[in-house]
Parts: structure tokens; C-alpha cells; sequence
């Protein structure tokens, strides 16, 4: 047997270097590096190899050789940051319908933490949304089975399921001495990615609730169906991004570009390659999916200069962050709300083969005026405090997320903006929720922020800007 072992090690081990040779040597070709490339790590291939031919011959049960290779790409993914993943054939097709707007399941943005399963954001008009999962909540049961010790995308599996079928998911929430089990049915997700509604004549509201596909042009369909509804001249438009936890980067620049000037810098990404350094400008080449036609220039031109409130919270991450910071850098609008998630890292999906791919980190976003959103997210210029504000989850709560920049991945610590209650005290005007209060519906009439957002822009036309009263405490 032990002879068995070596020589299946050896041959694991000559397949694993020769594949990583020739791969290194593709590298070459593909992207003309001129530094010496490192030399392969032989100690560790050959503790692989031997990993794996102590399963083969010593596991209780047989494993498929399949199985094992996957585990192990797996891992590789996992261990590298909450983001980088492998998706089989299911998962890859999955990811490309979610693009489009339309999937199977319960309707939440999940990570893995610790183990358990942490919830992001519910959203919207989904199963989830309606039952009232919360953002950190940690999912530890899903019907009968334990969380612990399956990956992320084996509870993403169990969650997911033929419409109208229940699961119970069991739920540990912050502030509650005893888990909490809430029964959702399974259903077709529809998302509904722009939402309009005119608050009152010559005020709009627009709420983007994921970055799909059509998200550009959905949102110029409901700022002209604003424009026209409206009696009067467009004085302020309010576009919501909470709980917005991003989606295409293209659809992100096509929002950014409605309301910027033409060619504007909108984002740029920083990374090891040449392909991951992109600078991403408002204009067509850079927002438009093919040679199809320019659907902003149908835009009424007033929306380039009325005054704007974005509002944002924790729950909106990546093409959410984007967004807000262009608009935010370009002081074309007045960023209101709580620091967002900070998802500030580029996914790229390298398709595999066999209808498989790997999403990899190979990026990060910086706002036009050069900040990194990374581990950090968007302050707003009007921050609104709530009671739910400091346990909001972010990237920077996750395990192995990554710094905002190379420095602070070589020893800096990544303390996000809003930390520093002495500096946002300077710097920031705030307004404070006077007691802690139900969720309500975004856009609603109870939706105490849009309202303050629309006395923000009232007063900017009334030349009389509210100054709200600052409630930043002292820094101990």
C-alpha cells in the first residue's frame, strides 16, 4: 500500500507541475510578462499529492477522483476572499440568469461567516423581504441540517428549489436570546429593477433595486415618465440605492451617465494585470452592451443639472457604490444616509469549460476623485443616524476581506470614514432618528429619509439650505 501511495503521488505530482507549467508558461504569451516568473512551490505540490493519495487509499469510503479536484479548487477560491468562488454548471448558469433579472429561491444576499451563513440584504418583494430576514442576521439551520460545515454554495443549493415549496430557515439575530425559525415558500424572483413614483409635482423618486441588464434603460423610461407626469418644471429628483447590493458594472456607468456630464470619469479599477486596469467614462462605448442604440440620449436635458439627493445605507454595495461616488465626486448630488457595505473588489468570471467557471477577485474600484471603496464604502455628505446603523454588516466585517489598497494589505489597518465620529463631526452634516422604529417600505409615505430628502431639496431651490443639527459624539 505504501508503495501505491508514493507512486500515485508521483504521478499526481508530475500532472500538477506540468499543469502549472504550462500555464505559466500561457501567462507568458497571453499577457508578454517580462519579470521572471517565481518558481513552482514543490513542497507543497508534494504534500498535495500525498493529501490526496492518503484519501484514495485510507478515506473510510471510496471518494471519486472528480470530487476531490473540485474540493480542492474549492478551497483554493474560498481561502482567498469572501467573493472568489468556483461554480459548477448549475451555479454558472444561475449567475447568468440572476443578471437577467429572473431566478429561483428565497430572495437574499448571502456570505459565508465563520461557518453560518450571514445574510447581506434582503430583497425587495421577495419571500425573504416579506418575512422580515434582516440584514446580519446568521443563518445556522436550514430545515434540519446545520449550517456548520457546509460551503457557501451547498446552502445556496438547499435554499434554492422548485417554486412554492417551504424551507425553514433558523436564524440567530443580534439583540435576541433564542433563535428564531421563519418558514419562507420558494418562488420565482422577479426583480422589478427601477421603481418611480413623483413624490409631489416637480420632485421624482428613483429607486434602483439591483443592476441588471436593462437597468439603463429602465431608468431612462421612468425619468421621462417623471418628467411628464410632472405639472410643473423638474426642481429635485431622489435616486435610491439602499439595499442595493449592486450587480453589471456597464449598467452601473449607463445610471452614473444619465446624470453626468458626457465623457466624465465615472470609476477606475486597479489590479496585477493589464486587463484590470480599466478607467470607465460616461460614454456609450463604455455603458452600451453591443453597437445598439444610445438609449440616454432620449433623456430630457434638464436631468444633467437638476438638483439630486442619493440616498444610500449599508445594504448598498459595489455598482450601489459606484454610483453614489461618481455622482458624489462630480458634485452632482448630495450623497444622504449611513456608510455603505464598501464592496469595492472587481469579479471576474473565467469560464472553464464543461459549463463551469471561477469568479475571481482581480480588481478594485476608486472613485473618480481617487478614494477606494474597498473595505471602506461612501460617506455620505448628510449621514443619517440610526440605532441600526452601527450593526449594520459590511465588507470590512467579513473574514479575509481585502484592504482598500496594497498598503494597507502590507500592514495598514482600513478604518472606514464614518468610524471617526470627531472627524464626521467637522466634516459631515447629521440628523438623527430620535428613537429606533419599524422598517418601512422604501418610496413609502412612511419613509422618513425620502422626506428629508425632499425638504433637502426644497431648500437648495429656496437658495436655504437646512443645516441639521449635529449629533456626532466625542472619540474617547
Amino acid at each position: 500500500m505504501h508503495n501505491f501511495v508514493k507512486k500515485l503521488s508521483l504521478i499526481l505530482f508530475g500532472v500538477i507541475a506540468g499543469v502549472m507549467i504550462s500555464l505559466n508558461f500561457s501567462a507568458v504569451a497571453d499577457k508578454t510578462l517580462k519579470a521572471e516568473l517565481p518558481p513552482l512551490p514543490i513542497e507543497e505540490l508534494r504534500a498535495f499529492t500525498q493529501v490526496f493519495g492518503r484519501i484514495k487509499s485510507d478515506y473510510v469510503e471510496p471518494v471519486d477522483d472528480k470530487k476531490l479536484i473540485t474540493e480542492a479548487i474549492n478551497g483554493m477560491l474560498v481561502g482567498l476572499d469572501p467573493h472568489s468562488a468556483y461554480l459548477d454548471s448549475e451555479e454558472y448558469k444561475e449567475l447568468q440568469i440572476g443578471t437577467q433579472g429572473e431566478f429561483g429561491g428565497l430572495g437574499i444576499q448571502v456570505t459565508m461567516e465563520d461557518g453560518l451563513v450571514k445574510v447581506i440584504s434582503p430583497i425587495e418583494d421577495t419571500p425573504a423581504f416579506r418575512a422580515g430576514i434582516k440584514t446580519g442576521d446568521l443563518i445556522i439551520k436550514l430545515d434540519d441540517t446545520a449550517v456548520k460545515g457546509l460551503t457557501l454554495n451547498e446552502a445556496i443549493k438547499r435554499m434554492r428549489g422548485k417554486p412554492d415549496t417551504s424551507i425553514t430557515l433558523t436564524i440567530a439575530r443580534e439583540g435576541e436570546t433564542e433563535p428564531l425559525e421563519f418558514t419562507l415558500v420558494r418562488a420565482i424572483i422577479k426583480i422589478e429593477s427601477v421603481k418611480s413614483k413623483l413624490v409631489e409635482p416637480g420632485y421624482g423618486y428613483l429607486r434602483i433595486t439591483q443592476f441588471q441588464e436593462h437597468t439603463g434603460e429602465n431608468l431612462v423610461q421612468a425619468i421621462e415618465k417623471l418628467f411628464k407626469e410632472s405639472k410643473v418644471p423638474m426642481k429635485g429628483l431622489v435616486l435610491d440605492l439602499r439595499n442595493d447590493p449592486g450587480g453589471l458594472l456597464n449598467s452601473a456607468v449607463a445610471v452614473s451617465a444619465a446624470f453626468l456630464p458626457a465623457n466624465a470619469l465615472v470609476v477606475y479599477t486597479e489590479g496585477r494585470t493589464n486587463d484590470a486596469k480599466m478607467r470607465l467614462f460616461a460614454s456609450p462605448e463604455h455603458y452600451l452592451r453591443g453597437t445598439g442604440k444610445d438609449y440616454l440620449t432620449s433623456l430630457p436635458p434638464e436631468v444633467k443639472t437638476v438638483p439630486m439627493v442619493t440616498l444610500v445605507n449599508g445594504g448598498s454595495a459595489s455598482a450601489s457604490e459606484i454610483v453614489a461616488g461618481a455622482l458624489q465626486d462630480h458634485k452632482r448630488s448630495i450623497v444622504m444616509g449611513t456608510q455603505t457595505f464598501g464592496k469595492g473588489s472587481v469579479q471576474t468570471i473565467l469560464p472553464l469549460g464543461n459549463n463551469t467557471a471561477i469568479k475571481l477577485t482581480t480588481a478594485r474600484y476608486f472613485t473618480p476623485n481617487g478614494q477606494s471603496i474597498q473595505a471602506k464604502g461612501i460617506t455620505p455628505d448628510i449621514i443619517d443616524e440610526t440605532d441600526d446603523a452601527s450593526r449594520q454588516l459590511r465588507e470590512s466585517d467579513l473574514n479575509r476581506h481585502l484592504r482598500s489598497n496594497k498598503d494597507e494589505e502590507a500592514g495598514m489597518t482600513s478604518v472606514p470614514k464614518s468610524s471617526n465620529a470627531s472627524e464626521n463631526k467637522s466634516k459631515n452634516k447629521k440628523t438623527k432618528s430620535k428613537k429606533k422604529s419599524a422598517p418601512v417600505e422604501f418610496g413609502s409615505n412612511d419613509d422618513v429619509l425620502l422626506g428629508r430628502a425632499i425638504e433637502h431639496l426644497k431648500s437648495v431651490n429656496a437658495g436655504t439650505k437646512r443645516k441639521p443639527t449635529s449629533t456626532a459624539k466625542t472619540s474617547s
